[in-house]
């Protein structure tokens, strides 16, 4: 569908369900400009200035092209970020299809993997939400996952739930993780020093006095560590989860 066909008909599904040809490179065109350098710096311009700050009009100008350049390869805005979405996506390392794997091995390593594309780029959250990821990197990493749910044991009918648990964990814990690691850096402080003002405001309140013994426990433990750490519990009661599902029949 063409621009002009967009602003006539403006509902939209998605990038790969379009079916757009690629461009062919017209002679006003840069030299040196493509999708897939569009697409690099659309990732380099949202790690670094957030979405909200993220323009065709700024994009063009980091290329060091025209707007209409742009338009020449993508469709729209929207088409963009739902392939800078795929291309990020396409970072996590993919477990190799091994019969001798252990599934819970296997797990551990997709969900940190996810994890850490969320943190490492905190504009993916938002639009995992909002855009129909569909992409190959997308699927690649969702065919990987299944295979190793699937090595769990569960049923047909039990493994769109437990893939639904993993999933959701891992996107909520990485969401909130990105969003404050990103919050500190604009308020240049380091999370290790905004946790020690924090507990250094309520480690007197009454109200806080349950929570004493679990933050105690943590002791001289960083950011980082504390969230790993929260990290694995929290994925190995998933996983304990899934292995006590194993043989049970729905509604059982």
């Amino acid at each position: 569908m063409a621009a002009a066909d967009r602003t006539k008909d403006p509902v939209r599904t998605s990038v790969w369900l379009e079916g757009r040809p690629a461009p062919r490179r017209r002679s006003e065109q840069p030299a040196g400009l493509d999708r897939d350098k569009i697409v690099a710096a659309t990732v380099r311009l949202l790690d670094s200035e957030g979405l909200a700050k993220f323009s065709m009009r700024r994009l063009a100008a980091e290329l060091g092209v025209t707007a209409m350049s742009v338009y020449w390869y993508v469709d729209t805005k929207d088409d963009l970020l739902e392939l800078a979405l795929d291309s990020v996506t396409g970072e996590i390392p993919l477990p190799e299809e091994n019969e001798a794997a252990d599934w819970r091995d296997s797990l551990r390593l997709l969900a940190a993997a996810y994890r850490n594309l969320l943190v490492t780029h905190p504009w993916v959250s938002r639009l995992m939400g909002e855009y129909l990821n569909v992409g190959p990197q997308a699927m690649a990493f969702a065919t990987a996952a299944q295979r190793v749910v699937r090595a769990s044991g569960l049923t047909p009918e039990q493994l769109p739930g437990a893939m639904a648990l993993v999933y959701q964990f891992a996107y909520g814990f990485g969401t909130i993780e990105g969003g404050f690691t990103a919050r500190c850096q604009e308020a240049g402080i380091s999370q290790d020093d905004f946790l020690r003002r924090v507990t250094g405001a309520i480690e007197d309140r009454p109200e806080f006095e349950e929570s004493r013994d679990m933050v105690g426990a943590r002791g001289d433990s960083t950011v980082e560590e504390m969230r790993t750490r929260d990290f694995d519990i929290a994925l190995d009661c998933a996983i304990a989860g899934i292995e006590a599902m194993r043989g049970r029949t729905a509604g059982s």
